[in-house]
């Protein structure tokens, strides 16, 4: 995968296919999207009024719900279009003008686009292919350097140690660099990748649609699954940080112990530790003007204080520490969690393990993806490549129904009388087609059928995707589920809430991570001798999710109250928080010493942040578990805003919002 000819200035590949290869790959392809790209490569917007149209939109929907007939009509019409542009030697016609691209986006989606989303959509599409997120300004930035071996920052920029090397680490750094910053980037695993390099669980796998879970500036039109597994990713975003200059900079397994702030210095001194000569862990300092915190939230693995859990003989892994050398071949295993990672590892070992055992303390809400396993066909890799923008109108038919359109079902409307099962109509709605998403799957055995819908309100929690395989796999005979929880370990399996035991090989923790425990164990250390851990406690909280009050020259990427629960990506929201902080860069450059967010200024957000949250679904009485909370039962970790709201609010920073020291 070359990244840098991943966007080729003209938005396509020289088509060199014959007719009958074309229409062959016709038959893959997204045809509301294929009619984007009609109108590039003809340079004739009529096109959409001649042709059948798409006739509404959903989540990983890329049909546009059109009938097989006028899918055929379409296709049939851009195979002329198509042979007549590639006749005439690939020539594009000049690109559409505003009022023709606003007009595609209503077509596309068969919905009106609100006006105050068309800035956000545009800078999404990039069709102008300039990449505008790259600094807080709105002038282009270069690509990937032809050197990625050649200098740093330019003279005079601010020197910024990023701790992690994931998808928002590597993104800073790529940014850093492009400003003409320099930067040392902290790794406390062996590579790169984050979230990517640790999780390598059989079966893992995103569950945002690939093509928009990459970097708006280095799109991949190579994935070879629409969600894609593990290795993929992480070598995309391996990939990414070598070939925009980034992985020269990254220092690999070195964990930061603590960062303290020097007021008299205006500097950050950091101690680390990494390898030193022979292997042997060495502690050094580090000093750096500014601290990204790259962490995310979803980093150290919790698996719960059990009695007996260190006396189990057996194998015991988390999802997100995964021996490289577990074979689950002919054993039997108990995967206690059915969150996430277990709907994704469980059908990945039934029929290898010998048994595979399921404790569940709640039962997921999921809904309906027949794209969650399905292999990118060649028609479609071939559009991508060729076909005139249809890469970046596919990247944006997934995103806008993944932007702002699922909030209203997990808004909580006071009136509504039925709040014992449901939050809204809408919500009601949703609760009912999900339901019987899942009681149509099971036919024959009542008793799983009430263990697997949920006792809580839909979309509560995360809500996963299914293809049908989790509950197909739930009804094998070698795959049995167990509502309820542990209650202790012995050495040779497992006791549930209810007594019974169950033996076990292979132990599984799919119990996720310490959520709101943000940048522990890492001792940070503010203004005035100020410790991060004792100012958040167990309510961590952050302007924007960027910047801490009492904290100068310190940001959050993935910070508190920014993980994303009602669409969107967290690739998305990244680039919006990492522009912020270059904004604040570029003004920090400018006036020198140090920044700190106003105490009232963090302490309103706040305020409004926790008002907002309080009036959405994850706070319902009904649910009584969930990672979502603090021990308190407060959220701390979620956006509830739109998507276009938080990108309004992250264009660029208001210094009036900060403390300025020099």
């Amino acid at each position: 995968m070359d990244l840098r000819s991943s966007r080729p200035p003209s938005g396509s590949e020289p088509i060199t296919d014959d007719d009958d290869a074309i229409a062959r790959f016709l038959e893959d392809v997204s045809v509301p999207t294929l009619l984007m790209s009609l109108v590039h490569l003809s340079g004739d917007a009529g096109v959409l009024d001649d042709l059948p149209a798409p006739v509404g939109n959903y989540l990983n929907e890329v049909q546009g719900f059109m009938s097989d007939e006028d899918r055929a009509t379409v296709r049939a019409r851009a195979l002329g279009l198509i042979a007549a542009y590639r006749d005439g030697g690939c020539v594009l016609p000049p690109p559409p003008g505003p009022e023709t691209v606003r007009r595609m986006m209503r077509h596309l989606v068969a919905e009106e686009v609100p006006d105050e989303y068309v800035p956000m959509l545009l800078e999404e599409l990039e069709l102008d292919g300039v990449d505008s997120r790259a600094v807080a300004g709105d002038r282009a930035v270069p690509g990937p350097r032809a050197d990625p071996g050649a200098g740093s920052g330019s003279p005079g920029g601010l020197h910024v140690a990023v701790i992690g090397a994931g998808m928002s680490g590597i993104l800073t750094g790529i940014r850093l660099l492009q400003a003409g910053h320099s930067c040392t980037i902290l790794e406390k695993n062996p590579g790169v990748g984050g979230t990517w390099f640790e999780n390598r669980y059989p079966g893992c796998r995103v569950d945002v649609g690939n093509h928009a879970y990459c970097y708006s500036f280095a799109r991949n039109d190579g994935w070879s699954e629409f969600f894609s597994r593990q290795p993929e990713l992480q070598d995309y975003f391996e990939r990414c940080a070598r070939e925009y200059g980034v992985l020269d900079h990254v220092r690999c397994s070195t964990e930061v112990i603590s960062a303290n702030w020097d007021d008299s210095a205006n500097r950050w001194v950091l101690t680390v530790r990494g390898p030193g000569a022979g292997g042997t862990p060495v502690t050094e300092e580090l000093q750096a003007d500014v601290v990204v915190s790259a962490v995310g939230q979803l980093n150290r693995p919790a698996v719960p204080d059990l009695p007996g859990r260190d006396g189990f003989i057996g194998v015991q892994a988390h999802t997100a520490a995964w021996p490289d050398d577990l074979d689950v071949t002919g054993r039997r295993v108990v995967v206690v969690g059915t969150g996430a990672s277990a709907f994704q590892l469980v059908p990945a070992i039934a029929g290898v393990a010998a048994h595979v055992t399921v404790v569940q303390r709640s039962a997921p809400w999921m809904f309906p993806n027949p794209h969650y396993h399905e292999a990118v066909p060649e028609g479609v890799r071939w559009a991508l490549r060729h076909l005139p923008a249809y890469a970046r109108w596919y990247r944006f038919l997934l995103f806008w129904p993944a932007c702002d359109g699922g909030l209203p079902a997990m808004r909580v409307d006071p009136d509504w009388p039925h709040q014992d099962r449901s939050v809204s109509e809408v919500n009601d709605a949703a609760r009912e087609v999900f339901t019987q998403w899942i009681v149509d799957q099971i036919t024959d055995d009542p008793e799983l059928r009430d263990a697997v819908v949920p006792d809580y309100v839909c979309l509560g929690k995360r809500t996963l995707q299914d293809d049908g395989t989790w509950l197909a796999t739930l009804q094998r005979d070698d795959v049995t589920l167990r509502p309820g929880a542990v209650d202790s370990v012995t050495a040779t399996g497992v006791v549930l809430g209810d007594g019974s035991e169950v033996d076990a090989d292979v132990l599984v923790w799919a119990t996720g991570f310490h959520a709101n425990r943000y940048l522990w164990p890492m001792e940070i250390v503010g203004r005035n001798g100020v410790r991060l851990a004792e100012q958040w406690g167990d309510d961590p909280q952050a302007y924007l999710g960027i910047t801490v009050p009492n904290f100068p020259n310190l940001f959050c990427i993935y910070g508190p109250g920014t993980n994303l629960a009602h669409g969107g990506s967290l690739v998305f929201h990244s680039e919006c928080q990492v522009r912020y902080v270059l904004g604040c860069l570029t003004e920090l450059s400018t006036r020198g010493g140090s920044m700190e967010v106003r105490t009232d200024v963090a302490r309103d957000y706040d305020e409004r942040l926790q008002a907002e949250l309080a009036g959405m679904v994850w706070s319902h009485p009904s649910i009584r578990h969930s990672w979502y909370r603090n021990p308190a039962g407060t959220i701390r970790v979620l956006s509830p805003w739109r998507l276009v709201d938080y990108w309004n609010w992250t264009r660029s920073p208001d210094p009036d919002d900060f403390v300025w020291s020099r």
